[in-house]
């Protein structure tokens, strides 16, 4: 069965962050992601998951001022240097963490700046940072984010874009963190693409649509699509990324079959 990890960002969120490591672990998870780490201590974080017997799974390099709409910079010219900072900042974490993916956010589309340009700066910023990343054993990740709903101008926007730029960019250790639930809202078609890239494909996330709420709130039959994670042979870890509809507790019904069979 797929590994569930969970996304400390949105679920538990009922809890102070440092109080959503326990709570993790007593749910049945193995494992936990979120957006950013850097507002504590990493080793503070390191205990939370060590007394939790959690593992670090991923975690989003710096994303710029998040608060006042930014979400990433790495197609942004000019941003290069900060970007390389930020990647330095996050492999510090991650070699305290022991946490082996990280992100790395497109962000929004600048104005007035030629597309080509943009794609020339973002693979530049993925190459060497995947280069970067591999000398300590640290996969980077790329991921296309919904720009219709969630994440309105978003440049990487679509898993096919995604695919070929990870294509472009010809790295071993660059792969594609897919969310089902952004891949659903921009192309569909999930079980043929992963079938089709599961090869090129570092992590996966689930929340169901409309409304972003746990599988089995929408359409996607997720049944079906972790089945099918067993048959292709996927060993990387699933990330539950969504919004809870009534509280964490109440909304894991949905998982607690798939944690029987693991």
């Amino acid at each position: 069965m797929p590994r569930f990890c969970a996304n400390l960002s949105f679920l538990f969120t009922e809890l102070p962050f440092p109080e959503r490591f326990a709570a993790a672990a007593r749910a049945g998870f193995r494992g936990v992601e979120y957006l950013f780490p850097y507002d504590w201590p990493a080793a503070d974080i390191a205990a939370w998951l060590r007394e939790a017997g959690l593992e670090q799974v991923l975690f989003n390099l710096p994303a710029g001022d998040w608060a006042a709409g930014e979400r990433g910079y790495a197609c942004h010219p000019g941003r290069e240097a900060e970007f390389r900072a930020g990647l330095e900042l996050a492999l510090d974490y991650a070699a305290v963490l022991g946490c082996t993916r990280l992100h790395a956010l497109a962000g929004l589309r600048p104005e007035g700046i030629p597309e080509a340009e943009l794609e020339a700066t973002f693979l530049e910023n993925m190459r060497g940072a995947a280069d970067t990343c591999a000398r300590q054993g640290v996969t980077l990740l790329m991921e296309p984010i919904n720009s219709r709903v969630d994440m309105p101008g978003y440049w990487l926007d679509t898993p096919a874009r995604a695919f070929a730029l990870q294509a472009l960019a010809g790295r071993e250790e660059l792969l594609v963190q897919l969310d089902l639930y952004h891949a659903q809202v921009m192309a569909g078609d999930l079980a043929r693409s992963l079938e089709a890239q599961l090869a090129r494909i570092g992590h996966i996330q689930v929340a169901d649509n409309p409304g972003r709420q746990e599988p089995g709130t929408g359409e996607i039959h997720y049944p079906y699509l972790f089945a099918l994670l067993d048959r292709l042979g996927y060993q990387g870890w699933v990330g539950c990324e969504y919004r809870p509809r009534a509280g964490t507790e109440a909304g894991l019904g949905w998982l607690r079959p798939w944690q029987a069979e693991a």
